[in-house]
């Protein structure tokens, strides 16, 4: 089964708007897939997302409300067929954080959407509410995208 781990800095914004975009997108087309989302630090552990991420995910039909943060661990590279980063620096410190023998194939979110190969989606912390608006946009698109690709490689 295909496995997925969404990656960003504190686990409250852009990796929990990712696992809940294509937690949608996989039940839109009954993808058996597991899906998760944890941050490179430690500071939000255990806190639920940004209420800004929780706010626009609502509005789309999608309650993540109920995750937590978590540290991403270096098990997660052995349990996981794809560990995405959204953004480089978060791929560069997931790649020194890969023990030599994990399993996952890491890339960036945004590498799965034809035309945005290479770019990092936009960290929406420190702005207002429509910047979670903006990263809704990026990581929907994405899953979309993901779920295409996966669905093919589940049936292979």
């Amino acid at each position: 089964m295909p496995s997925i781990l969404f990656v960003c800095l504190g686990n409250i914004c852009r990796s929990p708007l990712a696992e809940g975009a294509l937690r949608a997108e996989a039940a839109r087309l009954k993808l058996d897939l597991h899906i998760d989302s944890a941050g490179t630090g430690n500071w939000h552990a255990g806190e639920p997302p940004d209420a800004r991420a929780i706010a626009v995910a609502a509005r789309y039909g999608v309650d993540i409300s109920g995750l937590r943060a978590r540290q991403v661990r270096r098990a997660d590279f052995r349990r996981f067929t794809h560990v995405i980063a959204l953004d480089h620096d978060n791929l560069a410190d997931l790649r020194r954080l890969a023990p030599a023998d994990a399993l996952a194939d890491l890339s960036l979110l945004l590498d799965h959407v034809p035309g945005r190969e290479g770019q990092a989606v936009a960290d929406p912390w420190f702005g207002d509410a429509a910047g979670f608006d903006a990263t809704w946009a990026e990581v929907t698109a994405a899953a979309r995208a993901l779920a295409a690709s996966l669905s093919r490689w589940e049936r292979a």
